[in-house]
């Protein structure tokens, strides 16, 4: 299979920077057909620096948060290292948590192309980082978070107590996990207790670039009347099997990636600098308690966004220094 220099040279970098795999630990990476050149990149990077390395491709599961098989589950217990370029997202899976629980150090890079990962990959994780931190440590001191949008967005979620998670690109240490290509730092808002309506103006997980805004009434923590055009009808057929969990307020996400571009792929879009993101569904695998297999971030572009009474953004413009 033949894998372009760059891509390759971005694999490496998820390896060695983003990942710090050490002499002798054992890496599993988990791939499926659409993202199969992806998947045979990062096996050839971790061949390549000495390590044991294992690829496995498994079926695309049809829902991001589907777990994989459990064969596979198991066997991401066994490693050191897993990463996961597969079409649908394994980040919000009972597989995923159980691997990390044991210590092993996960990324997922759920849709990434080899556009994404040459452009993100070489961004400055270190600048990332510091960002992330510092903004997770200010979401720690608040009780409620207010965004207002152009299009319309104004919501309060409140979120006093919650552990907030730097997805700083840096999962080194035993049990970290997150995105590659990364740059996020995100919450579970408290659940039953979010009010007010988002307006989805960039991009929609699994739906795309969002040409029509979706407006989204969100009413005592749960998402209760989706209008807007084809992409709204899209995302309420999305949430359908779901019921009423798959409708949860499941996350407050904020960019920190400044190489990020808006491309229609949420796992870019959600890490851009200067956007706001949130999504519905699953919470568990960030301290909250809803489990179903489904989570569908909403991004929002040029919001205002306030932690308390501290503006820290204005229309996509951190007014926070880092």
């Amino acid at each position: 299979m033949n894998i372009s220099q760059e891509l390759y040279s971005a694999s490496q970098i998820a390896v060695r920077d983003c990942m710090g795999v050490q002499p002798g630990e054992t890496v599993l990476v988990i791939t499926d057909e659409p993202l199969r050149t992806i998947g045979y990149a990062l096996w050839k990077a971790v061949k390549d620096f000495g390590n044991e390395v294992m690829l496995v491709e498994i079926l695309p599961r049809k829902t991001n948060g589907e777990e994989p098989p459990k064969e596979v589950a198991e066997l991401m217990k066994m490693v050191d290292v897993v990463l996961c370029p597969t079409s649908k997202s394994l980040t919000h899976t009972d597989s995923r948590r159980a691997a990390s629980d044991k210590g092993v150090r996960i990324a997922t890079l759920p849709g990434v192309t080899e556009e994404i990962m040459i452009r993100c990959m070489n961004a400055d994780y270190n600048k990332i980082a510091e960002r992330t931190f510092r903004l997770c440590a200010l979401l720690e001191k608040t009780s409620a978070i207010k965004v207002k949008a152009p299009r319309g967005t104004d919501i309060t979620l409140p979120i006093k107590g919650r552990h907030a998670h730097a997805s700083s690109g840096i999962f080194r240490e035993k049990g970290q996990w997150g995105n590659l290509p990364t740059g996020e730092a995100y919450l579970a808002p408290l659940e039953g207790e979010s009010q007010g309506i988002v307006v989805v103006d960039g991009s929609m997980a699994s739906v795309g670039m969002v040409r029509e805004p979706i407006r989204i009434t969100v009413k005592d923590g749960y998402a209760t009347d989706i209008t807007g055009g084809a992409e709204a009808t899209r995302l309420i057929q999305l949430l359908e099997p779901h019921g009423k969990d798959g409708r949860t307020v499941a996350e407050f996400g904020i960019g920190t990636n400044d190489k990020a571009i808006l491309t229609g792929l949420i796992l870019e879009d959600e890490k851009v600098m200067g956007t706001i993101h949130i999504a519905f569904g699953d919470n568990k695998s960030m301290g909250g308690s809803v489990r179903v297999a489904s989570h569908l971030d909403g991004l929002i572009k040029e919001p205002t966004v306030w932690f308390d009474e501290t503006m820290i953004m204005k229309d996509g413009k951190f007014l926070i220094s880092f």
